[in-house]
């Protein structure tokens, strides 16, 4: 397996679970942000140029955070990384459409590129919805979001349940942007991020990103 990622992105999380389950795999960076995504020879693996993107052994490529994660898991059942009770697995997958949908894709979308965001028209663009406006909004969504999540925190260990699975390597990679940007954590989301910045897969995954 080869992961495609990019520095500051959700890959991160996708490169933990790699290093959960153990398995082989290579990895190359691309630089995101210098818009290698949407250049020749990425765009050709994954039109869409987004990371996480995921070369299976068999040469098919694999995108999306939730799709990536969850074959993942299905495909090394004894790491445990997705639950067996069907009730948690739903959480799992609930638990990550919300990071990916609304955390993330609502909100931090906003204060990492709220030009975006932006009304185009002159008219809108003179009655005050300027870059800082769409980032505060961007801000209040992503701590509303984790104000959603923390009581379910309070009941379990981990994301959903009382070991790691798929959704922790979720709710990690959000959690880590919010100290970027002076976000305070509610008390079980911040609990939650303190305990995976001890787990041995995210230690070593953050020294091979020059994390730590």
């Amino acid at each position: 397996m080869k992961l495609y990622w990019g520095p500051h992105t959700c890959a991160i999380g996708i490169h933990i679970l790699l290093e959960e389950i153990g398995a082989p795999y290579e990895t190359e960076q691309l630089d995101v942000a210098g818009g290698a995504t949407h250049r020749p020879p990425f765009s050709g693996l994954n039109p869409k140029g987004k990371v996480p993107t995921l070369v299976r052994d068999d040469g098919t490529v694999l995108t999306e955070f939730a799709a990536i994660a969850t074959w993942l898991a299905r495909m090394n059942p004894a790491k445990a990384l997705l639950p067996t009770d069907h009730d948690l697995e739903a959480r799992a997958v609930e638990t990550i459409a919300y990071i990916e949908g609304t955390i993330h894709g609502q909100g931090y979308a906003r204060i990492f590129n709220p030009k975006a965001f932006e009304p185009q028209d002159v008219v809108h663009q003179t009655i005050g919805l300027g870059s800082g406006s769409v980032s505060a909004q961007g801000r209040k969504m992503v701590e509303e979001g984790f104000a959603i999540l923390d009581p379910q925190l309070g009941h379990h260990a981990f994301a959903v349940a009382d070991t790691f699975t798929i959704a922790d390597a979720a709710l990690f990679y959000a959690e880590r942007w919010a100290p970027q940007h002076d976000i305070i954590l509610p008390v079980n989301i911040q609990r939650h991020y303190e305990m995976m910045l001890d787990r041995p897969a995210i230690r070593k995954v953050r020294q091979l990103w020059g994390e730590a």
